[in-house]
């Protein structure tokens, strides 16, 4: 199905909002970084509307966000359900303030929920857990200094916090008069979901599957596993769905859902080669990699560094679990080498 045949108009010239078939309102809500913003979606229902992912609580957003209900004649009120895909603070942010505003339950998995608690809550100890992590994989005390303060910039963007119900993978949930099923979606968040409805073969797949951008696959302290794993599996679970148009929570709405997963699955088997390759040069911490990877675009950034950062530990740590790179500690620091064909460690042959 071409977007075209999706696609109604710009509601009202707004730049900040598309409308499309079926009543549904897609709402680029801005946030202060690269993203540049988040897809929120509301659709229609019966009585009132539900509220995909409110966005980052920024005052440049709840602008937005009373500029959109204005021209669409929407009251805060008529919002009776936020749904959220997952936890992360530009999706998760503004649900609080719109359950304020609304009285509407707002709807995440109970993993999405401890996450946001463990994160946000007021004895959270995440920072400095990410803190010693980082440490352990070689990154200076100035980076760490910067990350811990970025991060808790985002304190203020996703307060208040929402009383949450819990929806869990496996189950359904109507939207816009249609049952959709929740597909559990990890790597990216854990607890993250997807949606699909299987008669339109729409597909609401928040961060799972992006056009045009990677979604980041992050190592989360206290989180064990291989999330680089998880993610590339439920890539192919995701596969086996036919989809005929897909709703992301950034960039526009897309077709050739497929064709973008094995784009994906792609990009991180081409990672996957150049960081071994890298390792069979020398050892190396998750730092030094992460300086190679992404080259001076971290400079000065330390949202971005933090990104990159998990994003290379979560590369390693796949490595390793397939037997095809090894760590070890000196002076508290850890390395990572390649894994020869006989089991020890050091450079492979050429």
């Amino acid at each position: 199905m071409s977007k075209s045949r999706l696609f109604a108009n710009d509601a009202d010239t707004n730049p900040y909002c598309v409308k499309w078939n079926e009543g549904w309102l897609q709402i680029r809500v801005p946030v202060p970084f690269s993203l540049k913003w988040v897809n929120s979606y509301l659709i229609s229902e019966d009585e009132g509307y539900t509220l995909i992912d409110p966005g980052l609580k920024t005052d440049e957003a709840i602008h937005v966000w009373e500029a959109v209900l204005h021209q669409n004649r929407i009251k805060w009120t008529d919002i009776s359900r936020v749904v959220l895909t997952h936890q992360h603070p530009d999706h998760y942010g503004l649900a609080g303030y719109v359950q304020e505003k609304s009285g509407a339950p707002v709807y995440m998995t109970s993993a999405a929920h401890a996450y946001a608690v463990r994160l946000w809550g007021e004895e959270s100890g995440f920072s400095q857990q990410l803190q010693l992590l980082y440490e352990e994989h070689g990154m200076p005390l100035q980076d760490r200094e910067a990350i811990a303060d970025n991060l808790d910039t985002f304190v203020s963007m996703v307060t208040p916090q929402p009383q949450v119900q819990f929806i869990e993978a496996g189950g359904t949930l109507s939207l816009g008069g249609l049952n959709w099923q929740l597909i559990d979606a990890p790597g990216h968040a854990n607890g993250q979901l997807c949606f699909y409805q299987s008669e339109r073969k729409w597909m609401i797949c928040g961060d799972q599957v992006l056009p045009h951008i990677t979604p980041n696959v992050s190592v989360v302290p206290g989180e064990d596993g291989d999330p680089l794993e998880a993610f590339l599996q439920s890539l192919r679970e995701l596969q086996s769905f036919d989809v005929l148009f897909a709703f992301p929570g950034h960039r526009d709405p897309f077709a050739e859902f497929e064709g973008r997963i094995d784009e994906l699955l792609q990009h991180h088997e081409r990672r996957l080669a150049q960081m071994a390759a890298l390792l069979s040069e020398e050892p190396r911490t998750a730092y030094g990699l992460c300086g190679v990877l992404f080259g001076t675009r971290l400079n000065g950034n330390a949202h971005q560094l933090r990104f990159a950062m998990s994003e290379t530990i979560a590369h390693l740590v796949h490595l390793e679990r397939k037997g095809i790179a090894v760590s070890s500690c000196k002076a508290g620091i850890r390395y990572y080498s390649i894994l020869d064909h006989a089991g020890n460690h050091g450079t492979a042959e050429a």
